[in-house]
Parts: structure tokens; C-alpha cells; sequence
């Protein structure tokens, strides 16, 4: 590998951590290692706006951490395996406690949403 390919990967790896060094991000890509999810409950989870998630969202699928998929009315996110950086993201993910309680929170609130 040439020093220059070398430089330019190093770089785009460092930016993929960079993405993930974010607390609500990392935690989306958690919750999508075992769920796919919606906007709208990501804004409940995290209690925050919905043009803020959708930042948030859009950076991650902007690296191709994330892929999109229409159900209806409603965009789905999930965790792209297919992406170069998976098996790396995977490796992180390993570490993390489990996001699964958050979902079940939704539910018992009855915010969970059901996209079929």
C-alpha cells in the first residue's frame, strides 16, 4: 500500500471514529445492530428535535454506516452490513451495553412505531 492510500484510509478511518465519538450516534448505530428504527422514535428516545436526529441520521448514512429503506409513509434506517467499514463498526458495537431496553420503553409507552 502506497504512503499516500495509506494517509487517505487512516484519514477516512479517523473520521468514521470522529462520527462515533458522538454519544447519540453511537448510540443509534447500537439500537440499529439489533433494530431497525424510524426518525420518529429516535426523537423519542432521545428526547430531542426531529431536524436534530435528522443530522444525525444523515451523517451516519452519509458514510455509509447507515442505509435507508421506504415502508410506506415512513423511512426506515438500519445498520448497512455492506458497508466497508462494518467488521470495524462491528468490533466497537461488541464493547457497548445492550440499547434494546430503550425500544422496549417506546413500546411501554406506546410510542413504538409499527411500520408494516
Amino acid at each position: 500500500m502506497s504512503e499516500t492510500k495509506s494517509t487517505v484510509e487512516i484519514e477516512r478511518i479517523s473520521n468514521i471514529f470522529k462520527l462515533l465519538g458522538d454519544k447519540t450516534r453511537l448510540t443509534m448505530i447500537k439500537i440499529l445492530d439489533n433494530h431497525d428504527a424510524c426518525v420518529c422514535e429516535f426523537v423519542e428516545i432521545f428526547k430531542t428535535s426531529q431536524p436534530a436526529v435528522s443530522q444525525h441520521v444523515r451523517k451516519l448514512k452519509d458514510a455509509g454506516l447507515v442505509r435507508e429503506t421506504r415502508r410506506g409513509q415512513w423511512i426506515i434506517y438500519s445498520l448497512n452490513k455492506d458497508s466497508e467499514y462494518f467488521s470495524l463498526v462491528q468490533d466497537l458495537l461488541q464493547h457497548l451495553p445492550n440499547q434494546d431496553f430503550r425500544l422496549k420503553e417506546l413500546e411501554e409507552q406506546g410510542l413504538r412505531i409499527s411500520c408494516e
